[in-house]
């Protein structure tokens, strides 16, 4: 395996490769995630100051990937809506407490359904993971579980083996996080990304069967520590099926993160999920509140400049879709 701890996104330049592309407009930016394509491989951050039931609708809708955040909301009652409203895809997350297996079993005995499921704890490594693995895997047997987070590959490979159809990986690095100055615990994104990926190697055939007991490769969304487009294809480059994004979305003028103006400026209120703006108390407080620029742009634009800028990704890469990131090189430049 090869570790690098020390390296962030920013640390690390891609090195472009030959093309055959005639125009960017033709790369394929398209994601398989679990035998569904999505039509780009970046969620949002499943945070109430980042996403809520109105965008998760529309991109449910449009074919985007989203993950339906667990705070204040009552998993029962918005799975039965997404339900009753017949959504294309259903995608939500919960905790680990015993509150969110009584709904996972309430939920199953009433026959919803549920197409993914993310166990969204702070430390993913931990017993109590592998106990909401268990109860989602015995009531919902057909429900692909997302789990997270964790940041190393011995734990990758044990969530794995517990039972995640992918898992989340990310501590501390989100720019809203604060656990890496109260608690000393991180790892910096592109490294946590490359080593994890590495659980089941970029020759899958080669470490599969040493490391998991899996024949399929486990995806990986990285979550945390997007600044730019650009760090959505070092985020593949290093390994990642998928990545997940806070900030850039926040700040989008219809997220749910309230708008402020400082000096005639707008600005978005995004917090973490550990902060006491998400909490509503002061107990064990691992995020904080950052105020950030308005974008001036809304989700669909988002999406859509993310998606010109990784179509210019892929031709840098030398090829015509995501696979093209498995043959691109980084250089550092610290």
């Amino acid at each position: 395996m090869k570790y690098e701890f020390n390296l962030k996104y920013e640390d690390i330049s891609l090195t472009p490769n030959y093309s055959e592309c005639l125009s960017r407009a033709d790369c394929d930016t398209r994601v398989s995630l679990c035998g569904e394509k999505f039509r780009l491989p970046i969620i949002p951050a499943n945070m109430k100051s980042v996403i809520d039931m109105r965008l998760s609708k529309w991109m449910s809708e449009h074919g985007y990937f989203y993950i339906m955040h667990r705070f204040g909301n009552n998993l029962r009652d918005i799975v039965t809506q997404m339900n009753k409203e017949n959504w294309e895809n259903i995608s939500v997350s919960m905790g680990v407490k015993l509150k969110d297996k009584k709904d996972i079993f309430a939920l199953a005995k009433h026959k919803q359904r549920i197409d993914y499921v993310t166990i969204d704890i702070a430390h993913g490594h931990c017993k109590r993971m592998k106990l909401a693995i268990d109860c989602v895997k015995k009531h919902m047997p057909e429900t692909k579980i997302i789990a997270g987070n964790v940041a190393t590959p011995t734990a990758v490979k044990d969530l794995a083996n517990w039972g995640a159809d992918i898992v989340k990986v990310g501590i501390g690095q989100g720019s809203p996080c604060t656990t890496k100055d109260k608690t000393g615990f991180t790892v910096p994104m592109f490294s946590c990304v490359l080593n994890c990926a590495e659980v089941y190697g970029s020759h899958p055939e080669e470490t599969a069967h040493e490391f998991l007991n899996k024949e399929t490769p486990v995806p990986i969304i990285a979550d945390g520590g997007i600044k730019f487009n650009g760090d959505i294809a070092k985020a593949l480059v290093a390994g990642a099926t998928m990545t997940m994004a806070g900030g850039v979305f926040a700040s989008c003028v219809d997220s749910p993160a309230s708008t402020t103006t400082f000096n005639g400026v707008e600005h978005k209120a995004y917090f973490g999920s550990s902060s006491a703006e998400n909490k509503g108390h002061g107990k064990h407080i691992e995020g904080k509140l950052i105020n950030v620029h308005s974008s001036k742009i809304n989700y669909e634009n988002k999406l859509e400049e993310i998606k010109q800028d990784l179509q210019s990704s892929i031709s840098y890469g030398g090829g015509k879709d995501l696979n093209c990131f498995k043959n691109v090189d980084y250089e550092l430049h610290r």
